[in-house]
């Protein structure tokens, strides 16, 4: 007879573009979890927690053509409803509900689902943590983005990144003049801005065809946006913008560039202002974004230039043509839902993004004026280049590994009350020792406890010169009397984080 379905084995897996966090893993997400959120705190930010799901209304309309990577729930009881594709939208929801509140400083702490292409060594998943800063409520122009830039910088600082990242910015108002000058419609301006934004992923002629035969833009228009969106460099890009008497002619563009050299300005003031790089090409394809926008590139980040390499003064130059290569396979498609870790084309990404966003919370209640600017940190993406760096023998203060200080064995054939537990075969009990990752542990033994002593060892050294060094203790274990063991134990506990942080030390 065949097998029932119930009784066939079953393929446990986790859903796609999720995963299960468990000992070192998780250890090092909590330590960068922790960290972020601690530099946020000190910087004033009070911490709001909002649903996991919103109503439908409420996230629709609001994310541009990613609106399509939004989870829908089945109805449940009369409500349509989504699970959350950020936490900013949600604050914005919360702003309009509570108009007693003008100002604010937001930190949040939190899972987010989208259903995007995973590549989880990458970071890329459908249901990974953000952690997000905002300021909402009034401030003259450029003192709060130009905050949020500087905590930025400070929470990679204390990630311990030290200067392996760049902070890229643009300004949507800039972007927009931008477009209209070079003659693009005002109802494909989004549209196209979005096809920008794929810059950092893909090649010109891919994003030109994408304007052109896709988005219908005239093919003389793309090749104007070419001419700025190769553009980099930093205080001498808004110098030289503020030459370009088109530019300056367009009313948007003339407001993001004359506050782009404010920015400059109190950047400076920061001390931030050699993180950060003025990028044409950024787009950041969400909707509510109204100002200045920004995302931070670690080294590990950078896929390809679009376009060619930076010159000397931080701007760039068109590159050669290449030349023509004979034929190249064609590839494959990738099922949408396939996981991309092992395409080389794929690449982490932003680590970190956000903006300012003036009209967000007037959707959910017209006529409110609570201007927001804020950045979300991407913690997987995170997660992943950490522990990139930490495979290559980096170390970072921020995260430990949770293990205890001290196993307790008991050995003997009546220690069962000493143990508090059943006593297992010593070889047993020293296997538990060494998963739980102590570096001591104290062995209770029947002529030890007669006499009101036991045995400290040292658990877990290998090595053959270390085990000599240090005899006895790495041996059998060292008699002490049990009044002691508090005040010994802390000794060598002393002594083993000593030995971690002079290792820690020689291999940087």
């Amino acid at each position: 007879m065949g097998k029932n379905k119930q009784d066939q084995k079953q393929d446990l897996k986790t859903a796609k573009g999720t995963r299960d966090w468990s000992d070192e893993d998780q250890n090092v997400l909590k330590g960068i979890l922790d960290t972020i959120s601690r530099v946020i705190r000190e910087n004033a930010g009070k911490e709001l927690v909002t649903p996991v799901f919103e109503l439908e209304e409420v996230l629709k309309g609001k994310y541009g053509e990613d609106s399509k990577l939004i989870y829908d729930l089945k109805d449940q009881g009369g409500e349509a409803l989504s699970l959350r594709y950020d936490l900013t939208v949600p604050f914005a929801r919360w702003l309009a509900m509570n108009p007693n509140i003008s100002n604010y400083k937001r930190l949040a702490v939190d899972k987010v689902w989208r259903r995007d292409q995973p590549a989880l060594a990458k970071g890329r998943l459908r249901e990974f943590y953000q952690c997000d800063l905002d300021f909402a409520g009034p401030s003259d122009p450029m003192i709060a983005d130009s905050e949020i830039i500087a905590i930025i910088v400070e929470v990679f600082e204390t990630l311990g990144w030290n200067g392996r990242y760049t902070v890229k910015l643009n300004d949507r108002r800039v972007l927009d003049g931008m477009f209209e000058v070079c003659g693009v419609p005002e109802d494909k301006l989004r549209p196209i801005s979005s096809a920008v934004d794929k810059l950092d992923k893909a090649p010109w002629e891919e994003v030109r065809r994408e304007m052109v035969e896709t988005k219908g833009l005239e093919p003389e228009v793309a090749d104007k946006i070419k001419g700025y969106v190769m553009l980099k460099g930093g205080k001498d890009l808004v110098e030289k913008l503020q030459k370009d008497e088109a530019l300056m002619a367009n009313p948007k563009a003339k407001l993001g560039i004359e506050e782009m050299s404010l920015l400059f300005r109190y950047l400076a003031a920061w001390k931030v202002v050699d993180k950060v790089n003025f990028d044409l090409s950024l787009a950041r394809g969400l909707d509510y974004y109204t100002g200045i926008i920004y995302e931070v590139r670690a080294e590990e980040s950078t896929s390809f230039s679009a376009f060619d390499t930076p010159t000397s003064n931080g701007a760039t130059s068109q590159p050669e043509k290449p030349k023509q290569e004979s034929k190249k396979k064609e590839k494959k498609p990738v099922a949408e839902d396939e996981d991309r870790s092992d395409d080389p084309s794929v690449t982490v990404g932003s680590v970190a993004a956000g903006g300012r966003y003036d009209n967000l919370v007037s959707r959910f209640r017209p006529n409110a004026n609570v201007p927001c600017v804020g950045v979300s940190f991407g913690i997987n993406r995170i997660f992943a280049i950490t522990k990139e760096r930490i495979a290559k023998g980096e170390k970072f203060d921020y995260i430990t590994d949770n293990a205890m200080d001290v196993y307790v064995m008991a050995f003997g054939s009546d220690m069962t009350e000493s143990r508090i537990a059943k006593k297992p075969k010593p070889n047993v009990q020293y296997k538990f020792a060494e998963t739980a990752g102590a570096p001591l542990g104290i062995i209770l033994g029947e002529e030890e406890e007669k006499n009101g002593e036991l045995r400290i060892k040292r658990l877990g050294i290998q090595d053959e010169k270390e085990k000599e060094r240090l005899g006895e203790l790495a041996d059998k274990g060292i008699v002490v009397k049990m009044a002691d063991v508090g005040k010994e134990c802390r000794r060598l506990l002393d002594e083993v984080k000593l030995e971690q942080k002079t290792q820690s030390l020689s291999l940087k």
